[in-house]
Formats: C-alpha cells, structure tokens, sequence
C-alpha cells in the first residue's frame, strides 16, 4: 500500500494544469476505448474480409507514422495547449464520420483521417505533462498517465462492447448496434477539447537533460549536445522499431483473435479486453517500485521478458480459459514497462528537443503497426486461426527479445565505483 499513498499524495500536488489534462485525455480515451474493441468488428460486419481490416489498419497506422514528425516539430515551437485542443475535436469529428462510412474509399480515407489527428495527443502528452511538474515527479506522474489512458479505454471497450449487445438485445441489427456505439465515442473524443480550454499556457522554459548522452564520459558535460543528443534519440527511436513491428502483428487483431479462435460473444470479448486493461494499470502503478529497486532500464527490461512466456502461451493454447489469463499477463507486463521508458527518455533529451524526440519513437512504432497489417491478414488467411495466429505471436515475441537486448545494452545504467555512495542517476 505504500507505493499506492504515494502515488494519492501526489496527486494532491499536482498542478492544475496538469489536473485539467487528465480530466481531457479520460474523455479521449473513453472515445478511443469504444473504437478499439468494436471498429474491426463493424467492418466485418458491413460485408469486408480481414484483408481490409488489415488495409484500414495499416493506412491509418502509417498516416500517423507521416505526421508524427511534423507534429513534434510544432509542439517544440508552437503551443501544444493549442495542438492538443485540435487534435481533440478533429478527432472527434472523424469518429464520428467512420461510424456513417461503409464504402470502401470513405473507410480508407477517414483512417487516414483518425491516424492523422491522434498523433497530436500522441505525440504531445507526455512533453506537455513533463513541463508541467518537477522532475522529482516525473516518473510518479507518468505512471498515473498511463494508468488513467487505460482506464478510460477499460470504461470505453466494456461500455461499447455492453452497450453495443444492449441495442442488439433491444431490438437492433448487429451493423446498427455498433454504429450507434461509435457515435457516442466519437462524440466523448470531441467533448475532449472542453478541459483543455481551460488550460493556461505559461512561457516555455529551456532545460538540459539530466544525463549525457551515450558515449560522453561520466561528470563530463557533452561537447556536442545538439549532435549528442541527436544519437541518443536515434537509439530511442531504433529500439522501439521492433517493438512497433511485433505489436503491429498482434494488438490491433486481439479482439479479432477472440472471436475468431473462441467464438466470444462482444460483451466477453470487450470484458476479457478491459481486465487486461486493469491488470496493466495495476502493473503500471507498481512499476516506480520496481524501478527504485533495480534501476529504471533493468525495470523495463525485466517486465518486458517476463511478458513472453505468456505471449507464445496465448498464441499456441487452443483453451479460451488458458488464452485468456496469459492475454492478461501478458498485457499487463509488456505495458508496464511504457511510463518508465517515458521517464527515461525525458530525463535524457532536453526541453527543446522533446516533442521531435517522442514523434520520432512514436513514428517508429507506428510504422511497425503500418507495415504488420497485410503481413498479419496474410498469415491469418493463408494458415487459419490456429497457425496463422501462432506464427503472429512467435514471430512477435522474437521481435520483443530483440528490442529488449537493443535498449538493455545501449541504455543501461553505469555501474557504480566503489565509494561513491549509490547508483548513478539515470
């Protein structure tokens, strides 16, 4: 209970700001809840095969791949108080417009569409918070962050999939059902911008990283830090490319692999989501602990590995019982690690430089997911649901062996000479 009082505490401290982000981000998360667990499914159900699930996925993946970098550009030099409430309500608009589009090129292009405007908040959330409060509360904060994002995709993915059996249980098509599910997501993403008006922006203050860059020598100020830091965010950004390449084969089609391998009923499928929803926020939370305990990149590290017996496990099972509590585990490790990756990333690139250092690895883990789509719906069609989502894992938990190697070997922390009294910061 002792990392739970902490986190209440500083919640307490928080600044208002900071407050008012999150009341914004519940509400755009809920939106993006309701679209995560029922978009693909109403496309099957508007007469398409997996092949197009894989097309939407895939352009609206690489669409926000393209504006990742010029979004973290404008965040460095423009108001991102002013970014976030547009991307919000355009966000919201095409929401909307997906739950009424059936043909083939409407479809497409609102992908392109959503892809395009969810890279605002993407992109500028985690620059935004970490101006907004000290350091000491960084990694604490950022915990809470991604705790509330999913928490608010939990109420939206249970609430879409309850509400969307609800209708059909009232007396509407399936097809209805889940386009009147979408409209209310779409309509809680736009309420999004609401929050944030109330936002005030002060001036932007310059700040060094807290680290040198790799390869600049322990207590030594980096000579270059334009060009250090420039390397440093190169190894950010390649070693989430793996990760992005075996997300891409497996979390856009989990709900997919449910209802195809199993046969689950929405409510089901959207409930078993959301648990594993809760299970991360809970990780999440502990994970400053952990980080305290063994250093912020062996924490990364440790949950990340721990998550792959459970990835092959719920890609090989043919019981729902056993896929459904290694989906859990899995979920909840391999995301934990993502708010102290943010921490890390944030204490060593400076101000300045922030928003194009997290477009950069939030593009490179875009154009995995961008790049994954046909590669998924052909191994899926080709091998069935059994093998066809058996090679996706496998081939998924090489990719995250790999990335966990890359960051634990470039970013860890250097050990500490005797008499220095503790662990070098990080």
């Amino acid at each position: 209970m002792d990392w739970l009082r902490r986190i209440t505490a500083g919640i307490a401290e928080w600044p208002r700001n900071v407050k008012l982000f999150f009341a914004a981000n519940l509400l755009y998360q809920i939106g993006g809840g309701m679209f995560s667990v029922l978009y693909n499914l109403y496309i099957q159900g508007i007469g398409y095969d997996d092949a197009m699930n894989g097309r939407v996925v895939s352009i609206q993946s690489l669409a926000t791949a393209c504006i990742f970098i010029p979004i973290g550009l404008f965040g460095d030099r423009l108001s991102r108080r002013m970014l976030l409430i547009l991307g919000a309500l355009l966000s919201g608009v095409a929401f909307a417009l997906r739950a009424l589009a059936e043909g083939q090129t409407a479809l497409l292009a609102l992908a392109v569409c959503s892809g395009v405007f969810a890279a605002f908040f993407q992109v500028l959330a985690i620059p935004f918070l970490a101006e907004n409060v000290r350091k000491s509360q960084r990694l604490a904060l950022f915990s809470a962050y991604s705790s509330l994002m999913l928490a608010a995709q939990v109420l939206g993915s249970m609430g879409g999939g309850v509400l969307a059996d609800t209708l059909q249980h009232a007396g509407l098509g399936l097809v209805t059902s889940m386009r009147l599910t979408l409209i209310v997501g779409g309509a809680a993403t736009f309420a999004a911008f609401v929050p944030m008006l109330f936002i005030r922006e002060d001036q932007r203050q310059s700040e060094p990283p807290r680290t040198a860059p790799l390869g600049a020598k322990s207590g030594a100020e980096p000579s270059e830090p334009r060009s250090g830091g420039s390397r440093i965010i190169f190894w950010f950004v390649l070693a989430q490319l793996p990760i992005g390449l075996g997300s891409g084969l497996v979390v856009p089609y989990l709900n997919l692999y449910f209802t195809n391998r199993f046969g689950v009923s929405l409510t089901t499928m959207s409930l078993l989501i959301s648990l594993g929803q809760i299970m991360t926020i809970v990780s999440m939370l502990i994970g400053p602990s952990l980080s305290r305990r063994v250093g912020p990149v062996r924490a990364v590290v440790i949950f990340q590995m721990l998550s792959l017996p459970f990835l092959l496990t719920t890609g090989f099972t043919n019981i729902a019982l056993v896929a459904s509590v290694t989906f859990l585990f899995r979920q909840a490790l391999m995301n934990a690690a993502n708010p102290i990756q943010s921490s890390i990333m944030i204490d060593r690139i400076p101000d300045n430089r922030r928003s194009i250092a997290n477009s950069l690895t939030q593009t490179a883990f875009m154009l995995g997911w961008a790049s994954m789509g046909p590669v998924q719906s052909y191994l899926v069609t080709t091998y069935g649901s059994y093998w066809g989502y058996a090679i996706t894992f496998s081939i998924t938990g090489a990719l995250y062996v790999c990335a966990s190697l890359l960051y634990y070997f470039k970013f860890r922390e250097p050990k500490t000479a005797p008499g220095m009294g503790g662990a070098a910061a990080n």
